[in-house]
């Protein structure tokens, strides 16, 4: 049975997405880097292989090098290739900077990472009422400030929005309007929809569901029956509708976890036991907010409910590695006196926090680095 959704497209919003950001930035620092494959890794030839490519130019990409591939695999693509380790500390303040541009549009602004936002520009601060005039103004002004290229999707809905970011890349401008959506949406490949990964790929194959015109054909329930929750929005998507507001004040403060228990925790194996536990609950939470933190909270609540609360920050974004999480918990537990009420909570929370994608992701070496240092700290 088909069943009507409600489209509201009276919004104008934009999806920002610099155009191979940290590449392009090395290439503006370094010109000779432009007619070169340059990917953004450590060198595999000095790390025994290995490594992850955080993001690659546009040479070195028609070599099939991309965005989370092994660097040794990239090396075999293109021996010739350019390795520059990332520098992420020049990408955020250039990110900054670009953000400080956003805002003479617009304060409605969600960060999804350091090179990609959405602006809602419905009521914008130009007060310019067509969108692609201002996303040329927008697109022109962040290449006089910074000689680095965007590309701009413009629509009604933050998933159509994006959608047309991608369209024509690098240094596009692309809007859909709500007439056009139908038929975009139609020969849209399956993989294009937010939130179709890697392992529902398969079952819409199996399902001979290829691109949205065979989306469209589903029924509802029986989306849902096939993928729950996820097959309600599946079919809201398909047909345009994508009410999501962009949550400029959505900022998240601390990602963490905290447990009661009873009987209380009387020893310490007990007490690395569960922050070894509390530890691995952070880290997949931080995994699936796409964060990253400097600072590491201990939160210890005793038998006789005395509450003992301390922290320890690093000068870099922490890995997100549970067992680094669990050392530095211990390491602060250490330094607590003993109580023999024992422990009745423990909560472990990162703050300090700031947005992460696969682009940025810490590379196995430089955990490995990381730990180091902060043993030696």
């Amino acid at each position: 049975m088909d069943n009507p959704v409600h489209v509201d497209d009276s919004r104008q919003i934009l999806h920002v997405d610099m155009d191979a950001f940290y590449a392009s930035i090395e290439q503006r620092d370094t010109p000779a880097y432009k007619k070169q494959p340059l990917v953004i890794s450590r060198d595999p030839r000095q790390t025994g292989g290995r490594g992850v490519v955080t993001t690659a130019n546009y040479v070195a990409r028609k070599f099939g090098i991309h965005s989370a591939m092994p660097a040794q695999q990239a090396l075999k693509l293109c021996p010739k290739a350019v390795f520059v380790t990332p520098n992420f500390h020049h990408y955020r303040a250039i990110s900054d900077h670009i953000h400080r541009i956003f805002h003479e549009y617009t304060d409605i602004i969600e960060t999804v990472a350091f090179d990609e936002a959405y602006l809602d520009v419905t009521q914008n601060k130009l007060k310019i009422e067509d969108p692609v005039e201002l996303a040329v103004r927008l697109q022109a002004e962040i290449w006089d400030q910074t000689h680095l290229t965007s590309s701009i999707g413009i629509s009604y809905s933050k998933f159509l929005a994006k959608e047309a970011s991608d369209y024509r890349k690098p240094v596009g401008i692309t809007i859909i309007h709500a007439e056009d959506a139908h038929d975009f949406l139609m020969q849209l490949p399956i993989e294009r929809f937010r939130g179709v990964g890697k392992k529902t790929v398969p079952k819409m194959h199996d399902l001979n569901i290829l691109t949205g015109q065979d989306l469209y054909a589903w029924d509802e329930l029986d989306l849902i029956n096939k993928f729950g929750r996820f097959g309600e929005i599946l079919y809201q998507r398909v047909r345009g509708a994508d009410d999501r507001p962009v949550e400029y004040q959505r900022e998240r403060k601390s990602i963490g976890n905290e447990t009661t228990y009873w009987p209380f925790l009387t020893n310490r194996s007990e007490v690395d036991t569960q922050l070894d536990k509390l530890a691995s609950m952070l880290a997949e939470t931080v995994k699936k907010q796409q964060m990253h933190g400097r600072t590491l909270v201990l939160k210890v609540r005793y038998g006789d409910f005395k509450t003992k609360t301390k922290r320890t920050t690093q000068p870099d974004f922490l890995a997100n590695d549970p067992q680094l999480y669990a050392q530095m918990a211990k390491d602060i537990m250490n330094t607590l006196p003993d109580n023999p009420e024992g422990v009745r909570l423990l909560g472990i929370t990162l703050t300090g926090l700031a947005p992460i994608t696969f682009e940025n992701i810490a590379l196995d070496l430089f955990e490995h680095e990381q730990r180091r240092k902060y043993h030696e700290s």
